[in-house]
């Protein structure tokens, strides 16, 4: 079952206009409440909404989507058709959905397809698109929004575990490579057992970042070839529930083996960092000022973010984001950010500090803003040698 939607009060919300699939459109999703492959129609007008569905989705949506007046898009085409459009697409659909009724302005996503916007320019003239954050509403988390994230962070607890698992039970050679049933173990075979374990509960995890050694300085290495003992892997997992499309996220540092007194640091500093972050983060608060106090835990630890021999070292990246429906919301916690933290959102929070020669560390948890104490979603125990 896809996430489902509070119904909108009436009078209150703007128009808005939506054409693409809800496989892969939070929007749409967020909308329609149900998932198709396929391109299809949201219109939101006067509180009331529509969808606008090929013959083979049509009795599917009266279903899955009860909240929506249901269209058909045959019907629609061929009323097109009698008034001389020889072929009618998805664009001249919605041209003659705004038309039929009345509506001069509308607000579509800020990524609505530029051929559509053409199209209905051609064939509806006097409606004005306004491309805009159209569902602002998705930043705060409903009580049955923050279950389904809790579900889809069971399933990324279950990746860890596995991963933590497999690693424990791989043998150190004498070259210091590690090898899981009599064979190297790679970041690659690492994954694919991450993956599976993620499946088999029901989600859909891709590009599960399993990186060693240097390849863990460069925050977003997926990670490849062979994994080795006495170095810090980073293990950062975010699969989707394949039931109500959110997302989990979360990242666990470990080294199979011992660590080095570097990597040790690096991680108590992190831990540290991660810790006071969550401890500050309420309702009110900057994302910047979050980051700034991250970035003020490393300072005190004599941690630096410049360039080293070439290569960006230290922490260069954002202290959180949103989730929910995508894997990277608003509001976020970053150098750049001019967000005001809200009661309901939904954040990550994932300091890390990167050195080549020495290695990546990074921790990650989710956490519920609240005017008090944030509220932590995750409980993956945190160990840095295994």
């Amino acid at each position: 079952m896809a996430a489902k939607k509070s119904k909108p009060k009436k009078n209150v919300s703007p128009d808005v206009l939506i054409i693409a699939d809800s496989d892969h459109n939070a929007d749409m999703l967020y909308a329609a409440g149900m998932f198709a492959p396929d391109p299809f129609i949201y219109l939101r007008r006067k509180g009331r909404e529509y969808l606008c569905m090929s013959d083979l989705e049509f009795d599917r949506a009266k279903k899955e989507a009860p909240h929506c007046e249901i269209l058909s898009l045959s019907k629609i085409q061929s009323a097109l058709q009698r008034q001389g459009v020889k072929h009618p697409g998805w664009g001249e659909v919605a041209a003659w959905m705004l038309k039929k009724y009345r509506i001069k302005s509308i607000q579509v996503p800020e990524a609505f397809p530029l051929q559509m916007a053409r199209r209905i320019g051609e064939y509806s003239p006097e409606t004005v698109l306004n491309p805009s954050e159209v569902f602002p509403e998705r930043l705060i988390k409903t009580p049955r929004e923050i279950r389904y994230l809790q579900e889809a962070l069971r399933m990324t607890e279950i990746g860890l575990q596995v991963a933590v698992r497999t690693l424990k039970q791989s043998k150190i050679n004498q070259k210091k490579i590690l090898t899981f049933q009599g064979k190297p173990l790679s970041s690659e075979k690492l994954r694919a057992v991450i993956h599976t374990a993620i499946c088999q509960e029901g989600g859909l995890a891709s590009n599960t970042i399993v990186a060693g050694g240097n390849q863990a300085c460069d925050p977003h290495n997926r990670g490849s070839g062979i994994l080795m003992a006495h170095q810090a892997i980073i293990l950062d997992i975010f699969p989707r529930s394949e039931s109500t499309g959110f997302f989990g996220d979360m990242t666990r540092t470990v080294v199979r083996g011992k660590a080095s007194d570097g990597v040790k640091k690096q991680y108590a500093a992190v831990q540290e960092a991660q810790q006071h972050a969550i401890n500050i983060t309420k309702d009110g608060v900057s994302g910047l000022g979050v980051h700034e106090a991250v970035e003020g835990v490393f300072r005190k630890h004599d941690f630096p973010t410049k360039r080293i021999n070439g290569q960006m070292s230290g922490f260069y990246h954002g202290t959180g984001h949103g989730l929910g429906l995508e894997i990277h919301e608003w509001p976020r916690m970053g150098k750049t950010s001019t967000d005001t933290l809200k009661s309901g959102n939904v954040m990550t929070v994932e300091p890390g500090l990167y050195y080549y020669g020495v290695g990546g560390v990074r921790l990650e948890d989710v956490i519920v803003v609240r005017s008090g104490k944030a509220r932590v979603l995750t409980s993956f125990e945190k160990v840095l040698e295994i």
